[in-house]
C-alpha cells in the first residue's frame, strides 16, 4: 500500500481459485474446499496488481468456499486499507461494501438500482459504467494468468497444507522477475 501511496497508481484486487486434489473421504470440513462458483475442490487466493499488471501483494489461500470479501477481511486488508495512505483500489462485485468499510478506498462497479423494467437510458449508462470499470480491472486478471503459468500451480503439486506457500513463493518469484525487467542493466 505504502508503494501505491507514494507514487499515486491505482492497484487492482481480485481472488483467483487454484484447483487442488480432493480431500479424503471421511475427512471432517471436506466440503469448505469445493468452491461455489466452479463447484471444484479449490484454494482461493488474493492478488493485488498495479494498473501495468505487476503483482504487488498475494495473499495466503483459503478454502474455495470462502468468499472474496470475507477473505479480504481475513486477511487483515480492510484495516491496512483503512489506516494506510490514500489510495484507489479497484475491485469486482465480489467486494461491494468493502469501500465503505476501508473508507472509500475500494472501487467497485456499480449497483443496479433498477431490478425490473429498468428505462432505456438507465441500462445504457449502466452498460457504459460497468463496461469503463471493466476495462480498467482487466490487468489484474492478465497478472493472475501470470501466476497461474507456473507450473506448480497449474498443477496441483503437493499437499493443500501447503498450497499457501507455494503460491506465496511463486507470487513473489513473479513480483521480482516483474521489477527486475524493469531496472535498467
Amino acid at each position: 500500500m505504502d508503494h501505491l501511496g507514494a507514487s499515486g497508481r491505482t492497484g487492482i484486487i481480485d481472488g483467483t481459485e487454484i484447483r487442488v486434489r480432493r480431500p479424503a473421504i471421511g475427512r471432517k470440513d471436506r466440503d469448505r474446499f469445493i468452491s461455489g462458483k466452479n463447484k471444484q475442490n479449490a484454494v482461493k487466493s488474493m492478488v493485488i496488481t498495479d494498473g501495468e499488471g505487476r503483482m504487488l501483494w498475494c495473499s495466503p489461500t483459503q478454502p474455495g468456499s470462502c468468499a472474496d470479501i470475507t477473505h479480504a477481511r481475513e486477511s487483515g486488508l480492510v484495516k491496512l486499507l483503512a489506516d494506510g495512505p490514500a489510495v484507489e483500489i479497484l475491485a469486482d462485485a465480489g467486494y461491494q461494501g468493502l469501500g465503505a468499510q476501508a473508507g472509500g478506498r475500494v472501487v467497485t462497479p456499480p449497483h443496479r438500482k433498477f431490478k425490473k423494467n429498468a428505462p432505456d437510458w438507465y441500462e445504457e449508462m449502466y452498460e457504459r459504467q460497468c463496461e469503463a470499470h471493466s476495462s480498467r480491472r482487466i490487468r489484474v486478471e492478465h497478472g493472475i494468468a501470470h501466476l497461474k503459468n507456473w507450473r506448480a500451480p497449474a498443477r496441483r503439486l503437493g499437499r493443500r497444507e501447503h498450497m499457501s506457500d507455494m503460491v506465496q513463493a511463486v507470487a513473489g518469484l513473479l513480483s521480482h522477475q516483474q521489477t527486475a525487467d524493469l531496472e535498467p542493466r
